[in-house]
C-alpha cells in the first residue's frame, strides 16, 4: 500500500462511505448495544471516530502553520467528549461522523507539499504529518470492525490488510514480552519475524486474518499452526 498521502485520501473517503452506510442502519437500540471494544457501546465507536477526525485536523492544521497544536486538549478532554457523544440519537452520530470527515478531508486538501514533511505530536508520540492520512484509514477500518454491525477483517482490502500486519507485526517484535512467532502470509514466501525464530511455531493464513487476530479483532480461529498447537 502507498503511504502517499494525497493517493491513500481516496482510500479514506470510500473507507468514510462504507462507514457511514453502517451507522446509516444503527438505531438508538442498536448504538446502545455493546461494540467489540471493553466498556463502550457502538456510540462510542462512532463518537471516538469523530472526534478522531477533528483530532487529526489540528495535526494537519499545526503541520501546515508551525503553529503547535496537540490533537486533543487533553486525554481527559477527549474520554469527556466521547463519553458526551456516545448516547446521541441515531441522526446526530450521522451527522457528526459526515461533517468531521469533511473537515478532515478539507485540512488534507489544504496541505502544500512541504507540509507532509512536518513532524507533529499525537497521542502516541512524533509522527510525521505524511502518516496522518494513513492513522484516519486505520482508524476507519478498525473501529468499523469494531461496531460488531456486519463489517469484518475479511471485507479490508489485500493492501490495507498487508500494510496493518507489517505495522502491527513490527511493533510485536519491538517488545520483550512478545511471545516468539513468524507469521507467514496464504500463497507468499514473505515472512515476519517476531522473537527467536529457533523457538518460534510458524502461524500461517490471510494477512487481514494475521493483522485482525494480532490487534485482538479475531480469534484467529482460521490460522494454522506449525507444530501443531495453540496460537502463540
Amino acid at each position: 500500500m502507498t503511504m502517499d498521502p494525497l493517493l491513500l485520501i481516496g482510500d479514506v473517503d470510500d473507507a468514510t462511505t462504507r462507514l457511514l452506510r453502517t451507522a446509516a442502519r444503527l438505531d438508538a437500540t442498536d448504538l446502545a448495544a455493546p461494540s467489540l471494544l471493553p466498556g463502550w457501546t457502538r456510540g462510542h465507536v462512532l463518537a471516538h471516530l469523530a472526534r478522531n477526525a477533528d483530532g487529526l485536523v489540528n495535526l494537519l492544521t499545526s503541520a501546515r502553520t508551525g503553529e503547535q497544536i496537540p490533537m486533543y486538549a487533553s486525554a481527559e478532554a477527549r474520554t469527556a467528549d466521547i463519553e458526551a457523544g456516545a448516547a446521541r440519537p441515531p441522526e446526530e452520530h450521522l451527522d457528526d461522523l459526515r461533517r468531521s470527515a469533511d473537515r478532515f478531508a478539507e485540512a488534507v486538501a489544504a496541505m502544500p507539499v512541504p507540509a507532509w514533511g512536518a513532524t507533529v505530536e499525537t497521542r502516541r508520540g512524533p509522527w510525521p504529518a505524511a502518516l496522518l492520512v494513513w492513522g484516519r484509514l486505520r482508524e476507519l477500518e478498525i473501529h468499523h470492525v469494531d461496531l460488531a454491525a456486519g463489517y469484518r477483517p475479511t471485507d479490508w482490502s489485500e493492501a490495507f490488510g498487508h500494510r496493518l500486519l507489517h505495522e502491527v507485526a513490527t511493533a510485536f517484535a519491538g517488545r520483550d514480552d512478545a511471545p516468539p512467532m513468524v507469521l507467514r502470509f496464504d500463497g507468499s514466501r514473505h515472512e515476519l519475524v517476531v522473537g527467536d525464530r529457533e523457538q518460534a511455531p510458524v502461524v500461517t493464513g490471510p494477512a487481514a486474518e494475521l493483522a485482525a487476530w494480532l490487534t485482538g479483532r479475531s480469534a484467529g480461529t482460521t490460522l494454522s499452526v506449525t507444530p501443531d498447537g495453540h496460537l502463540p
